[in-house]
């Protein structure tokens, strides 16, 4: 027996549920999809409410003339009352799903259906129900649906059509069936249009006109679809904004705010394979060890948060790249993914503020109660590759070389030589510090006999400090 198929409009609504739940998980995966969709949603109801407010406002300018009797006073503080459900809705607007802003939605459909098939009770004349359709008054659902447009989701826009929909069949039909008859009128429009069937039918008071408000149905269906997949694409626009914005988040990890705007905006292939002179910074903890093995995991994770944060500021002040966290250590280039003029200098800077501000951030550690942070700093300037590399589905954009193994290890050598911080020669001749125009002498620094590397089979010339 095969198996059966779900109903084609049943699968629709299906889907539209899934695609709900989609957009709902990439809001909570994303947070700056979540804030750009509360700013969308809060910033485009204040202006649907305004909107809303000047078109119903000009609507009761508009009623007078329209029906220049008492009667239109009744009209009148029907668009009031639509007024103030606007600003209601307003107040309960909330981002995602919610019941109970749908509900003020679906009950100004509601009303709005009821006055446009119901006749004014203070108008003294007896009407049949029907001459309610000869006043036109479907158009004012458009006000509703455009306004909508500005304040809700695609899927809102959809249903707000489909309510109306469905609504205003139901007051047709209950017009047609159970609405109150002149039966004369009719007899009288007959006699008088005699020999113009077609358009007796027509002007008849007592016909609801069933073709004219089919039209009215199958129209606005179409326009609030058309408007509900403009709103769609509007959607798709905004998440993608969001991902790009959350990918220029993940880029200021590492670079400077500065250079995230220069990376977001060039056209060159930032992760092509390529060589070119960088200064590269080592820096680690000195005796971390130890000091993880004499205090709490708690106290561990605190020093490594705060310490590093000290390092990413310190390194961005200067136009560097973070580019890697090493467990309590860190490495840093200037110079990538663009070289500029001052990288060598910059990445000297660098050092000297890091070992400034540990003594800054030593003082904290005493008031803490905790032991002061030691560190250690390495730096060399030379050639190195850099690109993407790793498989596909995990690409990392790597700085590597001799010049990296060098900087590591000439941050290795502080405990050889008792210093804080080793810089090879090459390192200062690029920051101008072996020219005789220098304007500041590294006067901190000491020149030491070159020393050998592990690893290497030259020797380098070093600065210390």
């Amino acid at each position: 027996m095969p198996a059966l198929k779900t109903p084609s409009p049943f699968r629709f609504f299906a889907k539209l549920r899934r695609l709900r739940e989609e957009e709902d998980q990439q809001a909570e995966a994303n947070q700056f999809l979540s804030q750009a969709l509360e700013k969308e949603k809060m910033e485009g109801h204040r202006l649907a409410v305004i909107a809303r407010t000047i078109a119903l406002g000009l609507v009761v300018l508009l009623i007078p003339f329209l029906n220049p009797t008492w009667s239109a006073l009744y009209y009148q503080a029907w668009v009031l009352l639509f007024i103030a459900l606007g600003w209601l809705q307003l107040r309960m607007a909330r981002v995602g799903y919610s019941k109970s802003e749908l509900l003020l939605i679906f009950l100004d459909l509601v009303l709005l259906t009821a006055l446009f098939s119901t006749t004014n009770p203070f108008i003294s004349e007896d009407l049949p129900g029907a001459i309610v359709y000869r006043f036109d008054n479907f158009i004012y659902f458009f006000i509703i649906l455009a306004v909508g447009t500005l304040a809700y989701s695609w899927r809102t826009v959809w249903a707000i059509g489909v309510w109306v929909a469905v609504l205003w069949l139901i007051g047709v039909l209950g017009v047609s069936w159970l609405g109150h008859t002149v039966p004369e009128l009719s007899t009288a429009t007959a006699t008088a249009l005699e020999g113009y069937p077609i358009t007796a039918g027509e002007l008849d008071p007592n016909s609801v006109q069933p073709g004219v408000r089919a039209q009215e149905i199958i129209i606005f269906l179409m326009v609030a679809a058309i408007l509900a997949l403009k709103g769609w694409r509007s959607n798709q626009l905004l998440r993608r904004q969001a991902d790009i914005a959350a990918e220029r988040a993940n880029l200021s990890r590492y670079f400077p705010s500065s250079l995230v705007d220069v990376l977001a905006s060039t056209e060159r292939d930032i992760g092509a394979v390529r060589t070119q002179d960088v200064a590269v910074l080592f820096s680690d903890i000195v005796g971390f060890t130890e000091f993880a093995e004499q205090h709490s995991p708690k106290q561990v994770m605190d020093l490594l948060r705060n310490y590093h944060a000290l390092v990413e500021r310190v390194i961005f002040q200067n136009g560097g790249t973070l580019d890697k966290y090493l467990g309590d250590g860190v490495m840093a280039t200037f110079g990538t993914p663009e070289t500029k003029p001052g990288d060598a200098a910059n990445a000297l800077k660098a050092a000297r503020q890091l070992l400034e501000e540990t003594e800054a951030f030593n003082i904290e550690q005493a008031a803490k109660g905790l032991a002061p942070v030691q560190i250690s700093i390495g730096v060399h300037f030379g050639p190195v590759i850099l690109g993407d590399i790793g498989p596909s589905r995990r690409l990392e954009f790597a700085v590597v070389g001799d010049t990296v193994n060098v900087a590591s290890r000439l941050e290795a050598s502080t405990r050889e030589l008792g210093c804080k911080c080793v810089v090879s020669e090459e390192l200062m001749k690029r920051a101008g510090y072996m020219n005789d125009n220098t304007e500041e002498p590294a006067t901190e620094f000491s020149a030491k006999e070159a020393i050998k590397l592990r690893g290497r089979k030259t020797s380098i010339d070093v600065w210390t400090l």
